[in-house]
């Protein structure tokens, strides 16, 4: 078995909180943002539970983030999410200055960061993060289809 490598400690992170959405009965998409290798901020999907369609994981972890360092400029981070972001949330990044994306599975019916779109990378927009998909993406993928295939 090869050591974990970095990204993929902080992507298991991001499952364990996906499990919090599932538990919740939300799509079991998990997030967190890292800046110097500490956590600064977690969330996972609760629009259902919270009432408010912004509260994707993406964006509740980088609330939380925005929170912790005081300030809405999140330069030097790198967000972790289980699923590839939306366009929403590929805006919100590009609006706090996320440096890197890491991604598990890809989202191919919403995807921003490559499947549908591409606006994480766009030259269009005013800030450009890094992308990295499909770590751990086979057990992102799984969650999200386990989840899915019970509702059916």
């Amino acid at each position: 078995m090869k050591p974990e490598t970095h990204d993929e400690v902080f992507m298991g992170r991001a499952l364990d909180l996906a499990r919090h959405a599932e538990q919740a009965g939300e799509v079991p998409v998990g997030a967190l943002v890292v800046l110097n290798d500490e956590v600064i901020g977690e969330g996972w999907n609760q629009p259902i539970v919270s009432h408010d369609p912004t509260a994707h994981a993406e964006i509740v972890a980088l609330r939380a983030a925005a929170a912790h360092i005081k300030n809405y400029r999140l330069a030097d981070t790198i967000l972790y999410v289980t699923l590839e972001p939306c366009a929403m949330c590929a805006g919100a990044i590009v609006q706090a200055r996320v440096a890197r994306v890491v991604y598990g599975a890809a989202d191919p019916k919403a995807g921003a960061a490559g499947s549908v779109f591409n606006l994480l990378e766009s030259a269009s927009l005013n800030h450009r993060a890094q992308v990295t998909g499909g770590v751990l993406a086979e057990d992102c993928r799984q969650g999200l289809k386990a989840f899915f295939q019970a509702r059916r």
